[in-house]
This record gives C-alpha cells, structure tokens and sequence, in this order.
C-alpha cells in the first residue's frame, strides 16, 4: 500500500480537465489529495479546483511529458491522449492509471474488438472497413452500426447503416461494422481493480439511450433484470478488467439479448456516464473509487444504498452561447433530487452540460419522477 497518499507528499497528475475530472476531484479534496490538471480549454471544468492548472494539450507529446515530469501518479480523464508521452514517462517510474499499455487497446475500436476475440470475451459480430469503398463488400452485415475506430465520443463517430440507401452518409475513414443486436436491454457495470489485484464491481445499471443525440437519456439503477443475469454480468465485467490487467476503474457496457446472453458494447477505462448515479446512491462513489484504485488503497464499498436514475442535462437544439438551466430550481424542491452542474460557461446541441441524479426508495417512484425531471429542465440561452 502506498503511504503517502494521506500526507499530501505525492502529486497526482489527471490528465483531462473535463467534468469527470472535476467530480474526481471533488472526491479528492475529502481525502486531502492534491490533484494537478493539464487541460487544453482555458475554462475547463476542472480549472477553478485543481491544486493546480496547466494549460496545454492532451494530445500533444511533449505538454503532456513535460507536464508529467513532476508527478508521481497519472491518470486520465478521457482516452483521447498522447499514448508515447505516457508510455515514456512510465519508463522513468511514474505510475500510469490506466498502463499505457490498455489504453491502446480501448483508444482504437478495432483493436478493442480483436481484444474481445482474442481473448474469448462475447461480442456482437463485426468486421474491419479501410474506406467506405468497401461497403460493397459487406452487405452480409447488414443492418449494422458503424464505428470509426478513432475519434468517437458522446454519440460522436457512431451511425447506424440499416439498407444500402445509407451508404451515402457512410464514415469514410477505417472504422468497423458492428452487426445489429435486437437487445433487450442495455446493461453496465463498473468495476474496480488496484495494484494488488482487488477488484471490486458496483451493481448492474440499465441505461436508455435517446436515438437523436446516441447519448444516454436515462439510467436506472439497479437495473430491472434476475439475480441470474446480475451474476453473470458482474462475473463478464471482472474477466475483462482481469484480461486487460487494468489498475483503475472500468466501465463495461453490455447488451442483453432476449435469449438472455450478454455481449460486450464497449468499455471505457475511466469514470463512466453510467456511474454518476454512485455519489448519491452507493456507499462509494465511482470518482472516490477510481481514486481508491490509483493510489492502491483498499477499494471501497460498492453497496447500493437507494435506488437511482440519472438524466444527462444537454444542451438543446438551436441554443448555442452562455448557458441557462430552465426549470432547475423548480425540482430542486423534490425530494432526492441531486443536481450536478459542470461549470461549462456556454452550450450548444447536445453538449452535456451536467447531470440530475434522483434518489428515492424504489425504482418506480424514480423512475416517474425522472421522467418529469427529463421534460421539465431545458440546457438553453437567454
């Protein structure tokens, strides 16, 4: 076990300063835990509570090294980064959680996928395209989504391509077709793993996605599915992590089909979209237990201690400049409702902008109440 986490000697670095580097170091702060932030947006989210703030880019090899130097202990916020500066400075003994080494692996969806062959982890089927001047050649896939295999992020890079008529909008970079599930469910897990090996897994979550943003709309936890498939879920999320060897946290996110078999969707070597109902309803949060993980202390509990859902606040369409929050102070007047607010000055379509997680002793009470929360709150200008 590391000792000096408590002392504040160490220097923990994230790399990423977006909302889920904030919410990590809100978790940071109760723990005493100075986190230092290289960020390429002067007004990012983390910027105003960072111990400290470099403003630099992710991507770039030698902000990120030089950023690095300093600091014993680095992470990410988002799988976006410059792979060779970490995998040099791990070479001078810096810690890197996530290994460089995984993040290569998830960075690139191709190589994801072959992971998951390779190493017997159910998946839907799919094949590799060089160009879409290939489509022609797999016409067997579909109907089919596309995934360009770099540079996707919320909803961003993905499309569904169901007759050969939508091979007009097809991606025309190297991306992989990914043979449509008729699911039943969408399920994630989060799971946890530190340097002596304890892996910890919170419960199942069932997420709803909205088709016009491909962004999680709803989340609703525990999800509605048998203790049966709750055992093999967990059971799936933890082989991965074990397989990838990954010291961090880990979201895993499943499809059940209606045979009741779970595949693997994608996974995610951070904090997650489907964990942020964990602050308010687990013992331990996901961000305390990634924080947990990184510096190889005892990984927390994951119990459920009520039941949740969670809405993404986005930006709404045809809104773009400073940001209001209409119809917020109104819900914040129920009962378990838990507003999380990410400090962006200014929204547009889709931007995710917070979340509301609300909290309440069983799944149809929040599940109702989600609802009108979801109608009642708009992201927008004035």
């Amino acid at each position: 076990m590391q000792k000096f986490w408590y002392g504040n000697t160490a220097r923990l670095g994230m790399v990423g300063g977006g909302q889920l580097g904030r919410m990590f170091i809100q978790e940071a702060i109760n723990f005493n835990v100075h986190v230092h932030v290289l960020d390429s947006d002067i007004n990012a989210p983390c910027k105003d509570i960072a111990h400290s703030f470099t403003l630099g880019s992710i991507t770039d090899y030698d902000a990120l090294y030089q950023f690095g130097l300093d600091k014993d202990t680095l992470t990410v916020e988002i799988e976006n980064v410059n792979i060779d500066a970490l995998e040099a400075l791990e070479k001078l003994g810096k810690k890197v959680f996530p290994q460089p080494s995984v993040l290569k692996i998830i960075k690139d969806k191709g190589i994801q996928k072959q992971f998951y062959l390779d190493n017997d982890i159910p998946t839907a089927d799919f094949c590799f395209l060089g160009s879409s001047a290939e489509l022609a050649d797999h016409l067997d896939m579909l109907p089919c989504m596309q995934k360009l295999t770099t540079g996707g992020y919320d909803g961003k890079g993905v499309q569904a391509l169901r007759t050969v008529t939508d091979f007009e909008k097809a991606f025309t970079g190297p991306s992989i077709l990914e043979k449509m599930i008729p699911f039943a469910k969408e399920l994630s897990i989060i799971v946890a793993r530190n340097e002596q090996g304890e892996i910890k897994s919170y419960p199942a979550v069932e997420c709803e996605f909205s088709e016009e943003a491909n962004l999680v709309e709803f989340l609703f936890a525990p999800a509605d599915i048998s203790s049966e498939i709750e055992q093999k879920a967990t059971e799936l999320a933890k082989d991965v992590i074990k397989k990838l060897g990954m010291v961090g946290i880990l979201a895993v996110e499943l499809f059940l089909t209606a045979e009741g078999e779970l595949l693997v969707n994608e996974i995610a070597p951070r904090p997650h979209n489907s964990g942020h109902h964990t602050i308010e309803c687990n013992v331990t949060s996901q961000f305390e237990q990634h924080l947990r993980a990184v510096l190889n202390l005892p990984l927390g509990s994951t119990q459920i201690i009520q039941a949740g859902a969670m809405i993404n606040l986005l930006g709404e369409k045809g809104f773009e400049g400073p940001v209001y929050y209409e119809g917020l102070e109104k819900f914040m007047a129920f009962p378990g409702v838990h507003p999380h607010i990410y400090g962006k000055a200014t929204t547009k379509p889709y931007r995710k902008m917070g979340h509301v997680t609300i909290a309440g002793k069983s799944l149809d009470e929040v599940k109702q109440l989600a609802h009108n929360v979801k109608s009642g709150i708009k992201v927008i200008t004035r």
